[in-house]
């Protein structure tokens, strides 16, 4: 079986455990994943399933994709992820993969696309304190001195500056799998993941931490 599934951000909640007390949680709509295509080592040097997620109308997909797509003769995918697998393992083309894979209690990694803000300064992007707030400063939110003029007369690589933030591959490691709702696809990890709502995530089991601790 994969170790992860393609999944949509549905968005937070909270939930109560056993003592009562408040558990936040994003509640992930996490698989069911066609697997679209199987590599082998024999054919492509190595083992991996390709995995499909997300109906897309088949006038929106070129030609060479959906004919790529008829092999698993579940429609077209709006989604597509490729994961390593066993030599052994026994998924084929066409199955059908459920969020069934992970249990409660288990630890995961959820990667996802950050939140597109455009240009920000460094107080936004780096969260700098900036200068004095009252009246007569010209200091408020810039960020200093960058470089002096006699040395280094240059400004260094990887100097903190305003640019662009967010839009990037961020991954949130060791999340506890809160809850699981087989029947609607459903997974509740706690704490919060990348993107914004309706975005698309990966879900796979922690690398580092062992599951059920």
């Amino acid at each position: 079986m994969t170790t992860g599934l393609l999944g949509k951000k549905l968005g937070m909640t909270q939930v109560f455990d056993t003592q009562g007390r408040v558990v936040p949680v994003t509640v992930i709509e996490a698989g069911p994943c066609t697997v679209v295509q199987r590599k082998k080592v024999q054919s492509d040097g190595y083992d991996a399933v390709q995995l499909g997620f997300g109906a897309k109308k088949s006038q929106r997909v070129n030609k060479p994709m959906l004919g790529h797509f008829q092999h698993a003769g579940k429609g077209a995918f709006g989604a597509l992820r490729e994961l390593r697998v066993d030599t052994d393992s026994s998924l084929e083309v066409g199955q059908e993969i459920r969020v069934d894979i992970f249990r409660e209690g288990d630890f995961v990694d959820v990667t996802g696309q950050t939140k597109g803000r455009g240009f920000a300064g460094v107080v936004k992007r780096w969260g700098f304190k900036g200068g004095p707030g009252s009246h007569g400063s010209m200091h408020h939110r810039a960020p200093g001195s960058i470089g002096g003029s006699s040395w280094p007369s240059r400004v260094f690589k990887n100097m903190k500056m305003g640019g662009h933030y967010g839009n990037e591959r961020v991954t949130v490691l060791n999340l506890r799998v809160v809850a699981i709702q087989p029947e609607k696809n459903l997974l509740l990890v706690r704490g919060a993941v990348p993107g914004a709502k309706n975005g698309l995530v990966f879900v796979r089991r922690a690398i580092k931490k062992g599951n059920g601790q």
